[in-house]
């Protein structure tokens, strides 16, 4: 694909650059492409090599705003994929950056950012968790990062290979002067997008929604359903949602719904006897990822010695200090994943075992 020189907005259309062709990148990416936007995606050699010979495959039709009953395929004419950031800005200049990376992976992503930081565009922030954007804005400046979440869930089947399972949305902070004309876009792109007033709120909201049934899952190594079917399971459960709430309190964030996603009925379900919770919570815990295992589950079954539960209960953990406000739950649950994402202690140890990890907690 021969993109323009100059930068976006011609006709309305932007020039993006994406960082990977994950599932949020592809969908997201994609769904830019299919709407006639400028797409560069940055991804590894051997992506690179797959997808310029096969393009890109997006199963889009649990939306049926796009009226088809086929998979969208993105012909590797109608976007570009090059193997190194410096590579993909000679195609530049662009209008903003899509960076859906895993937490774990931002570090070494914004340090071989930094050698070009001045032919950065600004940068959407689509990652989980609440240190990513701060960590973008020390690296880049506070004017290069837009925060935003996603709370559509989406299966990968490969590179560049992506199945819409929930539509639900995306939400883009207000404050930067490209959120509106963003917002637009992916709208127009239908990808559901909305503003939000506050950012912190925004975010903290979303990784309220990421905390659900995800440590207990990979520590256990059971699933959504198995950890809520567990009375005392649920119960840790309910405790860590109410340190991370009242956490959120403590710096004056407020719970606020995400698009598709119901985070102010979630908050207040904690606060039901457990009876009256548990129906609504299982639910939660189980459509919100779609026809997928819990995230950490799956980092820590594919042995990557990484997990995203340092950044997301461990940032629950830290700001709790900070504020005084104790997080015991949250702290065993970060303690034990990340011991076992280290091989610090076996996979055998609590497989199957909740007995083994309730005799943490209760001490």
């Amino acid at each position: 694909m021969a993109l323009s020189e100059s930068a976006g907005h011609i006709n309305g259309k932007l020039k993006a650059l994406t960082f990977g062709a994950g599932a949020i990148g592809t969908y997201i990416g994609g769904s830019l492409a299919l709407a006639g936007h400028q797409v560069v995606f940055v991804e590894q050699q051997k992506v690179v090599e797959e997808l310029r010979q096969r393009g890109m495959r997006l199963d889009l039709t649990l939306d049926e705003r796009r009226k088809t009953k086929e998979a969208s395929l993105l012909d590797p004419s109608s976007f570009v994929i090059v193997g190194s950031l410096e590579e993909a800005l000679r195609y530049g200049p662009f209008d903003l950056a899509l960076f859906a990376l895993k937490s774990f992976d931002t570090s070494a992503a914004l340090e071989g950012i930094q050698p070009f930081a001045d032919k950065m565009p600004p940068i959407l922030c689509l990652s989980n968790g609440v240190a990513n954007e701060p960590a973008i804005a020390e690296a880049l400046g506070a004017d290069r990062v837009i925060y935003g979440t996603v709370t559509s869930a989406i299966g990968r089947r490969g590179a560049g290979d992506i199945v819409l399972e929930k539509l639900r949305g995306v939400g883009i902070a207000k404050g930067h002067p490209l959120s509106e004309k963003l917002n637009e876009a992916l709208n127009k792109a239908f990808l559901n997008s909305r503003l939000f007033e506050d950012a912190a709120s925004m975010k903290w909201s979303k990784m309220l929604t990421n905390l659900l049934a995800n440590p207990t899952s990979a520590i256990l190594d059971m699933t959504a359903a198995e950890v809520f079917a567990n009375k005392d399971l649920y119960k840790v459960e309910i405790a860590m949602l109410k340190e991370c709430l009242a956490v959120m309190k403590a710096q004056g964030f407020e719970v606020v719904d995400l698009p598709g996603t119901p985070v102010r009925a979630l908050a207040f379900a904690a606060t039901l006897p457990l009876w009256l919770s548990k129906p609504f919570l299982g639910r939660a815990a189980g459509a919100g990822r779609g026809a997928k295992m819990p995230s950490f589950h799956i980092d820590l079954h594919s042995g990557r010695g990484k997990s995203e539960v340092e950044y997301l209960h461990g940032a629950v953990v830290r700001a709790g200090e900070e504020c005084n406000v104790p997080t015991p739950v949250n702290i065993l649950l970060s303690e034990n994943l990340l011991a076992l994402s280290r091989w610090v202690i076996l996979l055998e140890e609590f497989a199957r075992k909740p007995e083994k990890l309730l005799s943490k907690v209760k001490r």
